[in-house]
């Protein structure tokens, strides 16, 4: 190709270009090259009060810009919830490159009617034709969202678009050793619903434990998808006598957005025992209401000396460690009258000389279970579970509160 023909082929390719530049770079904005929208996610049913209605606002801009500031307007009527920073990015439009704006947004309508969303404002800074900036804003149209009352019927009204609900042990709650107690956290994560929205923790109960709360969590995550709470309920449960308790169940109800129907969270009862099977557990076969299957008959040998010698060896043998720190009973009992000489009360001013509440505590349940004083030991066991599983100070001096 010859260099005069080259000139005009690179002529051919830049005049079209000079008259989007020159209108770029002018002070006139021109129909079309800035434009600012706002759009409602689509949805299958009107929405209720405080259900979450998703929001885009959308930029396209064929202008260089130097700043800009996006205002929105007061929102009256709604509670709402930015998703996250605003996002830049380039598309092509017709073939040709824009810059895009985008911010999401959450709003939930307080009120029932027709609510209206007045216009966003972006403030931009341009550049005219001799380089030097002015200012120029450009507006959204104002939208209308119908809203329907919330239904009747919910203590609590809870709208999600999903949920999920876990129920966590610290330990096995059915196998504890005796005195401990066990963590119970419940998990909620809702997403589409704020902090706010949650229902209030409900307290839990137990005809023989006892349980104590502790103060619940709520955090918010902030999704493309909506507002992701998630809050924990927490207890700390041990049985209130020397075997188990059972922890009463719990509910709550929640409206599902995305299915349009009302639904219960039903979390069962759970048994809270230390590591001993006792009735009532399922584990015996007369809790089943059955007998237990009998074995096979086998015809009967009676022992010889050796083995009848063996068994008494044994039997001595348990006799001797079922009796070790128990006190000897009589008429009068004199380790109840001489306490230096009841090995539970020994157990307890040693336990509190070094300090080990916990072997104070198994001294004090042994001592509440029988015998005289037994109402008074449950009393001070009493007083001391209060300072050991509550926010209260610790039951004053140890050796003191043995004494």
């Amino acid at each position: 190709m010859s260099a005069a023909g080259l000139c005009v082929w690179m002529l051919a390719m830049v005049v079209p270009m000079i008259p989007d530049i020159a209108v770029g770079q002018t002070r006139e904005v021109h129909p079309g090259e800035l434009s600012l929208e706002v759009s409602v996610e689509e949805r299958s049913a009107t929405p209720y009060t405080r259900e979450m209605v998703l929001l885009t606002i959308r930029g396209t801009y064929r202008r260089y810009i130097t700043r800009e500031k996006l205002l929105q307007p007061e929102l009256e009527g709604f509670n709402w919830s930015q998703l996250g920073p605003d996002t830049w990015r380039e598309e092509r439009v017709e073939g040709r490159a824009v810059k895009v704006f985008i911010r999401r947004m959450a709003v939930y309508p307080e009120r029932p009617g027709t609510l209206t969303i007045g216009a966003f404002r972006h403030q931009l800074t341009l550049t005219d034709e001799g380089d030097d900036w002015f200012a120029h804003e450009i507006a959204s149209e104002p939208i209308t969202i119908e809203v329907d009352p919330a239904p009747e019927g919910s203590d609590w009204w809870f709208p999600v678009r999903q949920l999920q609900v876990s129920d966590q042990w610290s330990n096995a709650p059915d196998q504890l050793t005796p005195g401990e107690g066990v963590l119970r956290v419940i998990r909620i994560e809702a997403l589409g619903a704020t902090p706010e929205m949650i229902p209030p923790m409900p307290e839990l109960t137990s005809p023989t434990g006892m349980i104590f709360a502790h103060p619940e969590k709520r955090l918010i995550q902030l999704t493309p998808e909506g507002p992701k709470t998630i809050a924990f309920w927490r207890w700390t449960i041990r049985p209130g006598n020397d075997v188990s308790a059972v922890v009463e169940p719990l509910s709550f109800d929640y409206f599902d957005t995305t299915t349009r129907q009302s639904r219960t969270v039903e979390i069962n009862a759970q048994r809270v025992a230390y590591g001993a099977r006792v009735p009532g557990s399922g584990d015996d076969p007369a809790d089943t209401g059955q007998a237990a299957p009998r074995p096979d008959p086998a015809e009967a040998v009676l022992p010889g000396v050796p083995a009848l010698g063996a068994a008494l060896a044994v039997f001595a043998a348990a006799l001797m460690l079922g009796l070790r720190g128990r006190a000897w009973s009589g008429l009068p009992r004199l380790s109840d009258r001489v306490p230096a000489l009841h090995p539970q009360r020994r157990a307890l001013r040693r336990a509190a000389r070094a300090g080990r509440v916990g072997e104070m505590r198994r001294a004090l349940v042994a001592l509440s279970r029988s015998g005289p004083g037994a109402d008074r030991y449950r009393a001070r066991l009493a007083e001391l579970d209060r300072a050991i599983y509550s926010d209260a100070a610790p039951a004053g001096d140890l050796a003191r509160f043995a004494r």
